[in-house]
C-alpha cells in the first residue's frame, strides 16, 4: 500500500487498525514517513507507543521487525550471529571426509548459510511489499555504547559484517524507537529522529480508544471504566495504569458480564489494571469506593 499523502490520511489509516490517533501524533507520523526520518516516541509504559508501530505495519502492509531492547544488549545480538553449532558439525564432517581445504572451508563456514540474522540486519534486507517497519522497543533499557552503535547504523542504514562486508538497505526501513524514560537517551540519537511525547489520553480520547478496541462494551460501562482509571492515575501509585490496562480491564469486565462498576467488582479485578501488590493494597476497600464515587460523580451532568 502507498503511504498516506496527508495528516488526515495517517489518522484514517491508523484508525482502520483500531488505533485512535490525535492530530499532533498524526502529524509527526506523517512527517516521519514523508521525510524518511526515524520517529522517537517517549512516554509512560502502556500509553500505546509500541502499538503505533504495529498499526502502521498492518496498515501499510509492511513486515514488522522488532528489536526488543534489554540491559546488556550489544551490537552482535542486534545485528547477526554465526551458527556455531552448525559450523562445528560442518568442520567435523569435513575432517571425517579427509583432504580438508582450509581456505575453502573457511569461506564456506562464513557464508550466508551459517548466518543468523538479527533484527537490524533483517531490516536492511529487501522485503516483499516494501521497506519494513523497524521497531526498536524500550531503548532506555540499553546502555550508551549501544546507543552510539545504533546512531551510526541509523545514519547510513547499513551494517558491516567483517567476514561478508557491508550490507546497505536498498530502501531505508520505517524506524520507530520507543522509550519509557527510565533513563535519559543521549541527545545525539534524539536529534537524528523526530520526537513526540505520548501522554495519557484525555477522557474523550480514551473513550474513543476503548470503543475502537472493545466495541462490545456498553457506553455506560465504558464511561465508568475510563472515569475510574483516569481518577486512579491521580493517585500516588508506583505504576499508574496505561491505556493498555484500560482495554484489558474492560475486556475482563465483559467476560464477567458486568454492566456497572461496584466496589466488589473492582476488588475482584484490580489485577487487570494494577500490577504491583503495594498499589493493589493501597486501592482496595474504602479507597476503591472513594475513587469510584468520585468517578461516577464526574459523569453526572453539571
Amino acid at each position: 500500500m502507498t503511504q498516506p499523502q496527508t495528516i488526515e490520511g495517517v489518522q484514517g489509516l491508523l484508525s482502520d487498525q483500531g488505533y485512535v490517533c490525535g492530530r499532533d501524533l498524526g502529524t509527526v507520523v506523517f512527517l516521519s514517513l514523508r521525510l524518511g526520518r526515524p520517529l522517537f516516541l517517549e512516554g509512560e509504559a502502556g500509553v500505546g507507543k509500541t502499538e503505533i508501530a504495529k498499526a502502521l505495519s498492518a496498515a501499510l502492509g509492511r513486515r514488522l521487525i522488532r528489536l526488543q531492547c534489554y540491559e546488556g544488549l550489544d551490537s552482535a545480538s542486534a545485528v547477526y550471529e554465526w551458527n556455531f553449532a552448525e559450523q562445528m558439525i560442518a568442520i567435523r564432517t569435513a575432517e571425517a571426509a579427509g583432504g580438508v581445504d582450509r581456505g575453502h572451508l573457511k569461506d564456506e563456514l562464513f557464508s550466508d548459510e551459517y548466518l543468523i540474522e538479527r533484527p537490524l540486519l533483517q531490516a536492511m534486507r529487501p522485503q516483499a511489499g516494501g521497506a519494513p517497519v523497524l521497531l526498536i522497543d524500550e531503548l532506555d533499557r540499553t546502555d550508551e555504547p549501544f546507543e552510539a552503535f545504533l546512531l551510526e547504523a541509523l545514519s547510513d542504514f547499513q551494517v558491516t559484517i567483517p567476514e561478508l562486508g557491508t550490507v546497505k538497505a536498498p530502501e531505508p526501513p520505517i524506524v520507530i524507537v520507543t522509550s519509557n524514560r527510565t533513563r535519559e537517551v543521549h541527545d545525539a540519537l534524539k536529534r537524528r529522529c523526530l520526537y513526540h511525547w505520548v501522554d495519557y489520553p484525555t477522557f474523550d480520547r480514551e473513550i474513543e480508544i476503548l470503543q475502537a478496541r472493545a466495541p462490545e462494551a456498553a457506553d455506560s460501562l465504558s464511561r465508568e471504566v475510563v472515569a475510574f482509571v483516569q481518577r486512579l492515575r491521580t493517585e500516588d501509585l508506583f505504576k499508574k495504569p496505561g491505556v493498555a490496562e484500560t482495554i484489558d480491564w474492560a475486556k475482563c469486565l465483559l467476560a464477567l458480564d458486568v454492566i456497572s462498576l461496584s466496589p466488589e467488582v473492582i476488588a475482584d479485578t484490580l489485577g487487570a489494571i494494577l500490577k504491583y501488590q503495594d498499589d493493589i493494597q493501597q486501592i482496595q476497600g474504602s479507597e476503591a469506593k472513594r475513587i469510584l464515587d468520585e468517578a461516577k460523580a464526574s459523569l453526572e451532568p453539571a
